[in-house]
């Protein structure tokens, strides 16, 4: 499936690549975390030594509004991107490394403004300016009270492909546009090397 030109850091490998692997990934989903670090240090660098120019890889972005801090946690990637797509990438692996500190319990006492200040720390650990990152997510666009801020509308894009495909959990792998549930958030690499082979 297309990537919006504003998710262009979204996206591992060549556009032009004949396969497309998609894995929908929420931020605070512990399943997510475990199946984003496989990818990244194994999966990853295994597809580009074994099979170079074959496949691009896309993250999508799957809130999950039954976690509290999934929406600010997903706005907070999209506002790294916005600022320097490269960073996508780097934040996102500081993102899933520190995902316990965005869980439900230790959100519970703490308003919007504490979260934007920890996770601009995060911001900052991958050399993104916290001031850009933290004005890009104050609610404050105009006049309105209730407009959203800087990444609102990306967000709603990422909210509008999730549904319009079905997607319902996280993590969950599309592979040439169609969902394949037998890929698991559990896999060994063994797994992910038989799979890549018959896909291949």
């Amino acid at each position: 499936m297309a990537l919006a030109p504003q998710f262009a850091g979204h996206r591992l490998g060549s556009a032009a690549a004949p396969h497309t692997l998609e894995i929908y990934l929420d931020y605070v989903c512990p399943f997510s975390a475990k199946i984003y670090k496989r990818i990244r240090e194994q999966v990853w660098p295994f597809v580009e030594q074994t099979y170079p120019n074959k496949v691009q890889l896309i993250f999508r972005q799957q809130v999950q509004p039954w976690h509290a801090s999934s929406t600010l946690v997903h706005e907070a990637a999209l506002a790294v991107e916005k600022i320097d797509a490269s960073k996508f990438y780097p934040f996102s692996d500081a993102l899933f490394a520190h995902q316990e500190e965005f869980f439900d319990k230790p959100v519970e006492n703490k308003s919007r403004r504490e979260l934007l200040a920890d996770l601009a720390k995060i911001a900052e650990s991958v050399d993104v300016s916290g001031e850009k990152f933290t004005g890009l997510l104050t609610n404050e666009q105009g006049e309105s009270k209730n407009a959203g801020n800087a990444v609102s509308a990306d967000l709603k894009l990422c909210i509008k492909t999730g549904r319009q495909n079905g997607i319902h959990v996280s993590p969950t792998v599309l592979f040439d546009g169609l969902q394949d549930n037998s890929v698991s958030s559990g896999w060994e690499m063994d797994q992910w090397k038989e799979y890549l082979k018959s896909k291949l």
